[in-house]
């Protein structure tokens, strides 16, 4: 029985990281679902959703000023989710320049922010952009481009994380999000991506769906949009710099409150699990969401099992192995308080971290938590 165990919960931990994305890329290689994009310059509201952003909202004000668009089909909105400090005086201070600021009071969260912010928009696109992020001078055109297919509600642009204090955290998210990019431009040769890049995304205005304040929007809003009948896709060519975060503390508290969100998302989004009307997307739902929340009881199912299985040398190698690997996801976060950056343990630190926020994240969501407001985490 441990055996079955181990090599079961072993094999699963393999398919979600490994057999996945191999498969999908495999895939993609008998498929060539080209997006018939072509130069086009409809309305755009280029949108920011800020909470107490003082410190990035005019660099990033600036940094969407300079992109190459038609200024006059170009609406830059800022909305403000009840910002307490300086981001709204700052925000109107460029206003002169075509900048609008919305303001939405009450701390409704990013999600109901941009509900209301959309509502009021007036462009026939709308990019999703946060305050932190740094856009490519061209990044525009090449998202909207893909709307000259009709068949694509929303299209994603690719995240380039930036880690200039040589944190071991930061280092493993840049690996990680090389590893996303790469399985997101495989399943848009297939047909669809699932979901989005939060700070660079967009989607059709008239596609658009209110969605309710304690799920998350850059997953479930292109799902509601596949759900109509669109295809959603993904542009390499539209980079979005941003900060890796410095601290394992920092990515846990965030990838709690993001997990949270898209637990609570893929419930309220249920129907897309169902493989006779969806099943590429079903297949992607399962295989590259809910078996990755699920990776921390494999990574148990590993440990205990093991050591019900130490008589034999091979189990005993396996066993040293994992002390090793936690050992020095241990040393890297101990590292951290030490300010060492130990950039050769940030594979495991970061494993480690994120999989302990997704136990957390069930535990919380099971138990009725809902994250609707969030704190800036990326100074």
């Amino acid at each position: 029985m441990a055996e079955i165990v181990f090599w079961a919960s072993v094999f699963l931990i393999f398919y979600t990281y490994a057999g996945y994305s191999l498969l999908v890329i495999a895939l993609s290689r008998f498929f060539n679902n080209v997006v018939r994009k072509k130069d086009i310059t409809p309305k755009v509201t280029f949108l920011i959703t800020a909470y107490n952003e003082e410190k990035n909202i005019a660099q990033k004000l600036e940094n969407t000023l300079s992109l190459d668009y038609p200024k006059g089909k170009l609406e830059i909105l800022v909305a403000s989710d009840g910002s307490t400090d300086r981001t709204d005086e700052i925000v109107k201070s460029f206003a002169s320049r075509g900048v609008r600021l919305l303001r939405v009071e009450g701390r409704v969260g990013k999600t109901g922010t941009q509900n209301k912010a959309v509502a009021a928009a007036t462009g026939e696109i709308i990019i999703f952009s946060d305050a932190t992020t740094t856009y490519e001078k061209n990044n525009i055109r090449n998202l909207v481009r893909n709307y000259a297919d009709p068949e694509v509600g929303a299209a994603s642009g690719r995240y380039e994380y930036f880690n200039p204090t040589g944190a071991a955290i930061g280092t493993g998210n840049i690996l990680f999000w090389k590893y996303e990019n790469l399985i997101k431009s495989s399943q848009t040769r297939i047909k669809t991506i699932s979901g989005c890049c939060g700070c660079i995304y967009s989607v059709r205005k008239k596609a658009y769906e209110p969605l309710p304040s304690d799920i998350i929007s850059d997953l479930c809003e292109p799902l509601k949009i596949l759900e109509k009948g669109y295809r959603i896709v993904f542009e390499p060519e539209a980079v979005a710099y941003e900060e890796t975060t410095e601290k394992a503390g920092e990515e846990f508290k965030m990838r709690i409150r993001v997990i949270s969100r898209g637990m609570r998302g893929l419930f309220y989004m249920k129907k897309l699990f169902n493989p006779l009307r969806f099943p590429f997307v079903a297949f992607q739902l399962f295989s590259h969401k809910v078996l990755r929340w699920m990776v921390p009881f494999f990574m148990i199912g590993i440990l205990a099992s093991n050591l019900f299985l130490l008589e034999g040398w091979f189990y005993r190698i396996t066993m040293a192995l994992q002390a090793i690997f936690y050992g020095m996801a241990v040393v890297a976060w101990a590292g951290e308080k030490a300010n060492l950056k130990l950039r050769v343990f940030s594979i495991p630190l970061y494993f480690s971290t994120v999989n302990i926020a997704s136990l957390v994240s069930l535990y919380k969501t099971l138990k009725g938590f809902k994250a609707v407001t969030w704190e800036t985490v990326r100074k």
